[in-house]
């Protein structure tokens, strides 16, 4: 389990880079030639997975194809959020990024879906040419479906470029506000499952109805969602999606039942559907056209690192107040709160 924790975390932090340099790259030679080329290249590294996996490789080329394999993806991430901001209209952002959601949310319930069906009825291996065949499929609609966004880039772009955009005030004083979030939205995995299994008693089976709930919501009401509060201010809405966070996530520190958790997750979730897309359509805002793929892999880069400094800072307050789920679960909403409080200032100090 340490080795596989350690690839784990490897992969991780490759896929924070890539999504900086993925971002780069595509206001450099364009957002689908750097599509193509992540999809075709995890056609051949998710394959070589799968044969590896079937050879019974040693461990450490596994995990390095593992690795490969993820970052290249993840390089898609910042591409596809920039080809949002150039194709959607500036008003109606919001509701772009809630469509993008909407994709992410059904791909990441059915995953593990077809994976657990699968897992009994054919050899382990072959999960891995289930990877292999959508990154195909991939390829095809870039090909023949996807054309470059008129805002065509081109602008000369070096690795240094990957920062650059800390050289923006508004954009940098945002990111590290929404880092903050971050860290509170990464609870949801291991700071939950021990505080609602391992803790209160509740069974692995229901702590994974919590997630498909999640899952559930974000699918059916993302979009409506992202409608609405488009007409707000963006203010408005990223202070109440943090405030939910904050408000659903402080109650787990006094839950009673099953229920009780269901209610919380549905709170949290609120806040996740409507801070999200917002925070995305800021940074689509506050991106220059030519550098709007650098703009959405710096705040990508800032989402993995607030989502992998998530669980080592639940386990530490797990480990500190073992007999009272009060005092993991306050200051972990404190931190949605000051958020919230910083979004109100980050509004007045740059309301130009």
């Amino acid at each position: 389990m340490t080795m596989a924790g350690s690839i784990l975390l490897a992969g991780g932090l490759c896929a924070a880079v890539s999504q900086a340099i993925g971002g780069m790259l595509s206001d450099r030679f364009g957002r689908r030639p750097v599509l193509l080329v992540a999809a075709s290249t995890g056609v051949f590294l998710y394959a070589g997975l799968a044969v590896l996996i079937a050879d019974s490789a040693p461990i450490w080329a596994i995990g390095v194809v593992y690795i490969a394999g993820r970052s290249m993806l993840t390089t898609t991430h910042p591409v596809i959020a920039a080809m949002a901001a150039d194709l959607a209209p500036r008003d109606r952002l919001t509701e772009a990024y809630g469509i993008l959601r909407i994709g992410a949310n059904v791909g990441w319930a059915a995953g593990p879906a077809i994976g657990g069906y699968l897992y009994g009825s054919v050899p382990y291996a072959w999960l891995f040419g289930i990877p292999a065949a959508m990154c195909g499929i991939v390829c095809l609609i870039v090909l023949f479906f996807i054309h470059e966004p008129s805002s065509s880039p081109g602008r000369a772009a070096g690795i240094r470029s990957v920062f650059a955009p800390t050289d923006n005030p508004p954009v940098l004083a945002f990111t590290l506000l929404s880092v903050l979030v971050f860290v509170v939205m990464g609870q949801m995995g291991a700071t939950l499952s021990i505080s609602t299994v391992d803790r209160f008693g509740f069974l692995p089976s229901q702590y994974g109805f919590l997630l498909t709930l999640n899952g559930l919501i974000v699918i059916f009401f993302q979009y409506p969602v992202a409608r609405f509060v488009a007409g707000w201010s963006k203010c408005r809405a990223l202070v109440l999606g943090s405030v939910l966070y904050g408000l659903g996530y402080l109650s787990l520190g006094w839950m009673t039942g099953f229920g009780w958790a269901l209610t919380a997750m549905a709170v949290v979730t609120t806040g996740e559907i409507i801070h999200t897309p917002v925070a995305l359509a800021v940074i689509g805002e506050l991106s220059p056209s030519e550098q709007r793929g650098q703009y959405m892999g710096y705040f990508g880069l800032s989402e993995t690192v607030g989502l992998a400094v998530a669980p080592l800072l639940g386990g530490v307050l797990l480990d500190a107040f073992p007999a009272d789920l009060r005092l993991v679960w306050a200051p972990l909403a404190s931190i949605a709160f000051v958020a919230a409080l910083g979004y109100l200032w980050w509004t007045r100090r740059f309301r130009q």
